[in-house]
């Protein structure tokens, strides 16, 4: 596959993202921790606000990276932002306006898998670091393939049926944001078409009825 734009040209988009924004990138992943450490600890309406966060990530990827940034080197990058609105949307409305979209504690394998990939989503940027890139050329957080992982590892802690629309967008971006860890070399990403697939096998296995069920005390009680 011939990409538009080189590998240079990759991680200097990167470079200007990170100069530009890195006070607002510390503090979504702080706001992510927070949002975190609530659910683990059981606060009423920790799922929701969990939600709130993962939306605000993909809308963050796709106007202020995908748009703003990725769009100089490539112009797929207008339909790419418009898929991470999507899904933000669909967490919105899911997640937050319905509550039809509960996250629990991991208390199943999936779920550990999925505490795993939230875990290397948080420290991705470090991650970039071992395997040789440097600060700023590299990405760093709230950008769209830790998004990806933060979001296929929090699926894995939500009921199969309330999970399998919002998996949609999450397994078709670790295919396509999992192609830069061969065609460009980011190593980090290799993780991603791991988490589209263990996030696809999740959705399309039955589980028994119990499995990665909500905690009822996380949530607010509805109107």
């Amino acid at each position: 596959m011939q990409l538009p734009f080189t590998h240079d040209q990759f991680l200097d988009v990167f470079a200007d993202y990170n100069r530009a924004l890195w006070p607002v990138l510390v503090l979504l992943w702080v706001l992510t921790v927070w949002a975190l450490w609530r659910l683990y600890r059981g606060r009423a309406g920790s799922s929701r606000i969990l939600a709130i966060v993962l939306a605000l990530h993909w809308a963050w990827s796709g106007v202020v990276y995908h748009w703003m940034f990725f769009h100089r080197i490539n112009p797929v990058a207008a339909l790419f932002g418009l898929g991470f609105l999507v899904q933000a949307a669909l967490l919105t409305w899911r997640g937050v306006v319905r509550t039809t979209v509960t996250f629990g504690p991991a208390t199943n394998g999936w779920g550990w898998i999925g505490v795993a990939l939230v875990a290397y989503a948080l420290f991705y940027p470090k991650i970039g670091w071992l395997f040789g890139l440097r600060f700023p050329r590299l990405p760093s957080f709230a950008v769209p393939c830790p998004t990806t992982l933060l979001t296929a590892g929090l699926l894995l802690l939500v009921p199969r049926p309330e999970a399998r629309l919002l998996g949609v967008i999450p397994i078709v971006w670790a295919a396509i944001g999992g192609s830069a860890a061969f065609l460009l070399g980011i190593r980090a990403d290799l993780a991603l078409p791991v988490a589209g697939g263990v996030l696809f096998a999740y959705l399309l296995t039955r589980g028994r009825p119990d499995a990665a069920q909500p905690n009822p005390a996380l949530e607010l009680p509805r109107a």
